[in-house]
């Protein structure tokens, strides 16, 4: 195996390993088991979500609506949970939902051939807009006890979230490096002619990975949801940028066809430790989203200098 095809990823892996280093000698509190759970429980969402953002960077796509369509899936799952649902079936909904909302930017950017960033800017607009008028800022209130935590208590329920999360991990990085399909992605990314000359058909490709992104954006919306007594309309502000840098950061090419799963999980654990790291170094926190800039503007920095060298 040669190293140097995961240089990205061990760069990023060396990095939050010393950050690790730096917070074990300067702040050991750090490392107390509720504080590493509760980040743990935070980033577990955004974990789902960079899964299927590796795969739509992978296809050299992008999805800037993710923020606006987990807001939606939040405001979904909760009005379900308050009509009285079981639980099943709110999870069952909250992922058509969230997969609906991805094939309609599939079908835009795959079949009528619109620019993604285009696609997913206007979805993210009229997501938000929706939310606004249909909401007014209005939380969803009322929930059965069996939506918080999916009814099993805050202990098991973080447990619930965490597996989940580790679950869309290892089933996307094993199908990305195994089957036929995951291949049909990286061949999609790197060439789509020479792809379709293989028998691969990139349009179907691009369209079921919006797809399949919109279906696990609704499950972290509602790995999210059930956190809280109540559903908050603005959840997701942010998300998209939060994601697509947690991705890129991890070694996910974005001119596709090059990364891993494994490294946009570094890439999340990376980027989400920054903020609390700061609180425990004392350092001022409005800090962290330039230190995330230049964590981002490095990695893209590098992905350019990658290609510039082939």
């Amino acid at each position: 195996m040669r190293l140097g095809r995961y240089r990205r990823e061990l760069s990023v892996s060396v990095a939050f390993l010393g950050l690790l280093a730096l917070l074990a000698l300067a702040a050991p509190r750090f490392f107390r088991a509720e504080q590493l759970m509760a980040m743990a429980v935070s980033n577990a969402p955004v974990v789902v979500a960079a899964m299927g953002m590796t795969m739509v960077i992978l296809c050299r796509q992008i999805d800037i609506s993710i923020g606006s369509q987990f807001g939606v899936c939040g405001i979904a799952a909760g009005l379900m949970a308050q009509a009285g649902l079981p639980i099943p079936l709110v999870v069952v909904g909250t992922l058509l939902v969230g997969a609906s909302f991805g094939a309609v930017n599939g079908w835009l950017i795959a079949r009528v051939g619109l620019p993604s960033i285009v696609v997913t800017l206007a979805t993210l607009v009229i997501g938000r807009e929706a939310l606004r008028y249909g909401r007014q800022g209005a939380f969803v209130r009322n929930l059965p006890d069996a939506f918080q935590w999916f009814g099993a208590g805050q202990e098991a329920g973080q447990w619930i979230i965490l597996g989940a999360a580790l679950a869309v991990f290892l089933v996307f990085a094993w199908a990305l490096r195994n089957l036929a399909a995951g291949r049909a992605v990286y061949a999609t990314g790197s060439d789509p002619e020479a792809a379709r000359l293989a028998g691969v058909r990139p349009s179907w490709v691009v369209f079921g990975v919006f797809t399949i992104m919109g279906a696990l954006t609704g499950l972290a919306a509602l790995l999210s949801a059930v956190r809280f007594v109540d559903v908050d309309p603005n959840a997701g502000m942010g998300l998209e940028l939060r994601v697509i840098a947690a991705v890129v950061v991890g070694g996910v090419a974005i001119s596709g066809g090059r990364g891993l799963p494994l490294g946009a999980l570094i890439g999340v654990a990376l980027l989400g430790i920054i903020g609390p790291a700061l609180v425990f170094l004392r350092i001022e926190p409005q800090w962290e989203k330039a230190i995330q800039g230049m964590i981002i503007l490095l990695a893209v920095a590098t992905d350019a200098l990658d290609r510039g060298g082939r």
